[in-house]
């Protein structure tokens, strides 16, 4: 509500909302029909109109003035697809419930955008990357994303209602998500504290893994999940859906393998990939990887 409706009023903006089930014809409907020019949409809105192929969204290509993401990670793949096909940037952002938004690809604002970034800390915020000991971790290092709740002075969450906040430790407000900072300053996502994958010791993020995958032609969507394994602890199994003409098999596997290994690392491509007609999601759009390591 604070940023797709107070936001844009206070700008004199309207803001146009759709409550039918996504479908990409639809959705290209509802942005033609409303001469929309400001598009938000989780990452699996944009994975899906990108398998849909280039003539399905060729009405609104250049429409669009600038496009967001919210809601999970963006792979880099979908970011240069819109950049070629939509023709309008396409930014990833990262918040949460609790805080509102924190880190930001800034569409008003002038400074560099990495492909896998969500960008930078929002001004008002002081943000750290630590280790279990609540220390700032060195560049490149994956680590806790943490507000500092004193030196942060829009920072207005005080917990939740009649119930403890353990995500509170001292002067700081734990995420609970992983994620990495570089050197200039920008913040790329691991994942979620409880979704990255140990692996004969090695820890997995599966949002690297999924973005490789999905550089494939082969796939329209992809979600990693960690499956429980006697020697290894966990290995990397991945929850593929293809585009319209690819059928599986064991070649499309092996490729898949292969791609992840070179552009990766040896220790984290997929042991296991399967198939799926659709991955199951919430209804603002993310996956539900609780129930893929049920069925894993």
């Amino acid at each position: 509500m604070l940023y797709a409706v107070v936001g844009p009023l206070l700008l004199g903006h309207a803001t146009t909302m759709y409550e039918g089930a996504f479908t990409v014809d639809s959705t290209v409907k509802v942005i033609v029909r409303g001469a929309i020019t400001n598009m938000t949409g989780a990452p699996t809105a944009y994975r899906l109109m990108m398998a849909a192929g280039d003539d399905a969204v060729a009405p609104i290509g250049q429409q669009l003035r600038v496009a967001s993401s919210v809601g999970e990670p963006l792979n880099p793949e979908v970011v240069r697809w819109a950049e070629r096909v939509v023709r309008c940037p396409l930014h990833d952002h990262y918040g949460q419930t609790e805080i509102a938004m924190l880190v930001n690809n800034y569409h008003g604002l002038h400074h560099q955008v990495k492909l896998g970034s969500a960008g930078v800390a929002l001004p008002g915020f002081e943000l750290a990357v630590l280790d279990d000991s609540l220390q700032p971790v060195p560049p490149g290092v994956p680590g806790i994303l943490a507000v500092h709740r004193e030196r942060s002075p829009l920072f207005t969450f005080e917990g939740y209602w009649h119930a403890e906040t353990p995500s509170f430790r001292g002067e700081w407000y734990l995420t609970g998500d992983t994620m990495q900072q570089d050197e200039d300053g920008h913040f790329f996502f691991v994942g979620r504290n409880d979704d990255i994958i140990t692996s004969a010791g090695y820890r997995i993020g599966p949002f690297d893994v999924e973005s490789v995958m999905m550089e494939h032609p082969a796939i329209a969507e992809v979600a990693v999940i960690g499956k429980p394994d006697p020697e290894r602890t966990e290995i990397v199994k991945a929850f593929a859906v293809l585009r319209q003409g690819f059928e599986p098999c064991g070649e499309l596997v092996d490729e898949l393998q292969q791609q992840v290994r070179k552009r990766l690392s040896l220790h984290a491509y997929p042991r296991e990939i399967e198939f799926l007609a659709e991955l199951p999601k919430t209804p603002s759009g993310k996956v539900q990887r609780f129930l893929l390591r049920q069925r894993a």
